[in-house]
């Protein structure tokens, strides 16, 4: 069997990859979480927790024995040196969790929902690139509404990420979210013709 057609889903925090994907689920498209892989990795009794807690300490570890995101988090925000090596720790291992739900995953294509694809530097695992795009003003917004925070701290979230442009000028689908939801499902549904179309071409010959 040929490698499948892989679609690279992204955007800014906010931006309403959720939507997205689970639009393309409907659909019956596999979506390949790195976010739920992201948490599978580090569950209780996992190699990948265990890192963890040896490079940041046990403060990192709730009192049910999961990960305590929060307070990892309050040690790599502002310590550029933390957040490289908790990268180094988890990319690789969620990576590979990714890739083995990939083989496993059954659909005329795949969508791989990486919200630092840009970032991490992952572009050659997918053919394609699908940006769901918001303006900043939006997104800061949503964040500040989800997640209870200031301005100046969801600032600081956008400005860990990727700008806009950077996202964009890699992109070779964009879905612009300035409407409602079922503008933005009936815009998964435009592209989900063109990826079949896509994969079907893809298809090695009889």
């Amino acid at each position: 069997m040929g490698r499948r057609l892989r679609i690279g889903l992204t955007g800014g925090i906010a931006s309403g990859k959720s939507t997205v994907a689970q639009r393309f689920l409907d659909l019956g498209i596999p979506v390949i979480d790195a976010d739920v892989a992201a948490r599978a990795v580090v569950a209780p009794g996992t190699p990948g927790l265990a890192q963890v807690i040896q490079r940041f300490g046990n403060g990192v570890v709730a009192d049910n024995g999961e990960l305590d995101r929060r307070a990892l988090r309050d040690q790599i925000f502002s310590d550029p040196g933390a957040r490289r090596g908790l990268e180094a720790i988890l990319h690789p291992l969620i990576r590979a969790d990714m890739e083995r739900s990939a083989e496993k995953a059954v659909g005329p294509y795949l969508v791989m929902a990486i919200p630092l694809l840009i970032e991490g530097g992952s572009l050659e695992r997918v053919d394609r690139i699908l940006v769901v795009d918001v303006d900043e003003a939006v997104q800061l917004q949503r964040v500040m509404a989800r997640d209870r925070c200031s301005l100046a701290e969801a600032e600081a979230i956008l400005a860990a990420q990727a700008g806009r442009s950077p996202r964009l000028a890699t992109a070779d689908d964009v879905l612009l979210n300035i409407g409602t939801v079922t503008d933005l499902r009936q815009g998964v549904d435009r592209l989900h013709e063109s990826y079949l179309r896509l994969a079907e071409a893809l298809k090695p010959g009889e």
